[in-house]
């Protein structure tokens, strides 16, 4: 079961007839069909978030798949992955950075300091964002996406994710790569959906 926090339907809908630009975008790459990752608790949606950092998504999938092989069943615990070293995470393609955030993580994770799933879900999107960066190696982006990915929220712009700099840049046919601030300025009107834009708006990217 989807655990979007919005209609997908009425959500392209209103991106469709708020933006000429958004429309003719989704007409060229067809239905959204983000994926809500299903069955993970918040320390593997972050661990995840953390070995995508800057990487391509192929280089990443691969990186994360060498760790979720350290895992019984390949499913990452946080009270198996505190146990590991941090040559065993570089061992696997995390950088040292990376390998001390999931070791951080893993910590705050067995230590009950990182919010349930059952407060997360009463926060605000920026309350959520504030209350994971209190973590090594997590800042705005991480929690972004976990935002998106995990939580289905709704109204999501990643505006220093060079992939939706890249997008918006294209759909809106800008001189150069925007920085976040236009980012920011130039997607305002696709709100309360920007979560699903930015789907999109990696699409567009990805065309490039």
């Amino acid at each position: 079961m989807s655990r979007l926090r919005y209609n997908r339907k009425q959500a392209v809908a209103a991106l469709k007839s708020s933006c000429p630009q958004m429309a003719r975008l989704i007409r060229t790459k067809g239905p959204f069909r983000l994926q809500v990752r299903k069955g993970s608790d918040l320390f593997t949606s972050l661990a995840s978030s953390i070995a995508y950092q800057q990487l391509s998504g192929k280089a990443a999938a691969t990186i994360y798949g060498r760790f979720e092989a350290l895992f019984e069943n390949n499913r990452p615990v946080a009270s198996d992955a505190v146990n590991l070293s941090v040559q065993t995470l570089r061992s696997v393609g995390l950088s040292n950075n990376k390998a001390l955030a999931i070791l951080d993580l893993a910590e705050h994770a067995c230590s009950g300091s990182l919010p349930s799933a059952r407060t997360m879900a009463k926060l605000d999107d920026e309350a959520v964002v504030n209350s994971l960066c209190r973590v090594r190696g997590i800042g705005p982006w991480t929690v972004q996406m976990h935002l998106i990915f995990a939580l289905g929220r709704p109204d999501v712009m990643p505006a220093t994710d060079l992939g939706i700099q890249k997008g918006v840049q294209v759909t809106y046919q800008l001189p150069e790569l925007p920085k976040p601030d236009v980012v920011l300025e130039t997607t305002r009107h696709l709100a309360p959906y920007r979560s699903v834009a930015s789907w999109y708006l990696w699409r567009a990217a990805d065309s490039e």
